[in-house]
């Protein structure tokens, strides 16, 4: 596989001499599997092959490669190198480079959002986002969130110093929450808050530090549940939205099925990537719903518009040598890999854009519209809560705000008009 790589000799020879010669071989191997094109595969070989001739002239063994060393050669190397030419030195593919290497060797991975900063931060971070997703089953886009919230919090008030929280005083707690980020909305606030209340639990459960103090200073933020109406689109304007998706590339046709699950079943983006090829029951006609935010599994009908889509991107977009159960999968490199929440995200951002509906914004927006949808044809809160998957009517009750036809009819005159 390697001869796959055309390489000069001194980059070839800097490669063969060096720690990482064993592991050169699944690292094309990988690439290629990977789907990525022969000339990345080049140009990512050379760039191991510069960072293999760096371990060797520091002496550098294999097994202290990790995310630490890659960050140092990428930050501290590249800038002032004046290694023999020709080698590659741009930031962005040495970088890309190295996180594949870092696979290959088995290395656990950092998050994108925590690369720069230093290692008391990631270790720090790392650690709560395990606790939140092994000990309080918080699912990935939560875990994801709030590590970035307490990475902020911790990149504030130690910098590159020792994380101490005995350090930390109750008016860092408070100015956290109430300044994080700057003119953010009541939601992001207490959001903060909860996200703080929960790292300081953690500290206490794992490391038995005096927090209880520091607990009880996180301000709570004022809301009000029903205090907002829900946005929703109309009839018109969910069409609109749905014939802005050209259906000429496979990305174009996943696109569509993905947003056919939001706007006709009303699912969560992460409900729409976690679809396995196994859930569809195409003789029942059935959706099963396996990892829902209540962690519960739902079998759903599934209407012919939705089914269409997603067999439309099956048979004529989707891989027939794809080896993912995951339905929805990237296309390409890495390509074969289920998709993340933030391609749903994407797609559905895009649409707006297209439509000219440039005033919304989310996924969200398009369960609320599920919901409105149900309203206008008579369905009760009960049926709209069966077909959202709420387990309290009560989370379903703020869709009565909008039923406009309903609250005409037991709407009281207003004081002194005509009646």
């Amino acid at each position: 596989m390697i001869g796959f790589v055309p390489l000069r000799p001194q980059p070839q020879a800097w490669l063969y001499r060096s720690v990482l010669c064993p592991f050169a071989e699944r690292y094309c191997e990988y690439l290629v599997e990977s789907g990525y094109a022969a000339s990345t595969v080049n140009r990512y070989v050379k760039c191991i092959a510069h960072f293999a001739y760096w371990l060797t002239r520091h002496r550098i063994e294999v097994a202290r490669v990790n995310n630490r060393l890659a960050r140092s050669f990428v930050n501290g190397h590249l800038p002032q190198c004046a290694c023999p030419d020709p080698i590659p030195r741009g930031r962005t593919d040495v970088s890309a480079a190295l996180q594949h290497l870092l696979v290959v060797l088995g290395v656990r991975a950092v998050p994108r959002f925590l690369w720069a900063e230093p290692d008391s931060v990631q270790q720090e971070v790392c650690c709560f986002t395990e606790y939140l997703s092994d000990v309080c089953g918080l699912a990935e886009c939560t875990c994801y969130q709030r590590g970035r919230i307490i990475r902020d919090f911790l990149r504030r008030h130690f910098g590159r110093r020792r994380v101490d929280i005995a350090q930390l005083t109750i008016l860092d707690i408070h100015r956290f929450v109430t300044r994080y980020p700057d003119g953010c909305k009541a939601g992001t606030a207490h959001v903060a808050g909860v996200t703080l209340r929960s790292y300081l639990r953690f500290r206490r459960m794992q490391y038995n530090d005096e927090v209880d103090e520091l607990i009880a200073a996180v301000p709570n933020v004022a809301g009000w549940r029903l205090a907002a109406l829900p946005e929703a689109l109309s009839e018109a304007e969910i069409e609109q939205f749905l014939s802005s998706f050209e259906h000429l590339t496979a990305s174009s046709l996943r696109d569509y099925a993905m947003v056919r699950c939001l706007a006709d079943l009303g699912l969560r983006a992460a409900e729409v990537v976690r679809i396995q090829l196994d859930d569809l029951n195409w003789r029942e006609g059935t959706l099963q719903i396996r990892r829902t935010k209540s962690r519960r599994a739902y079998v759903i009908p599934l209407p012919e518009p939705t089914a269409r889509a997603i067999a439309d991107y099956i048979r004529l977009a989707r891989s027939s040598t794809s080896t993912s159960r995951a339905v929805f999968v990237r296309h390409h490199a890495p390509a074969d890999v289920p998709l993340g929440t933030g391609r749903v995200h994407q797609a559905v951002h895009d649409a707006y854009v297209r439509c000219g509906l440039t005033e919304h914004s989310g996924t969200h927006l398009l369960r609320h519209s599920v919901a409105g949808r149900l309203l206008r044809s008579g369905s009760s809160l009960k049926e709209i809560a069966d077909v959202l998957r709420h387990q309290s009517i009560d989370t379903t009750a703020i869709y009565a705000k909008i039923d406009l036809r309903s609250l005409e009819a037991v709407a009281l005159p207003w004081p002194g008009s005509r009646s």
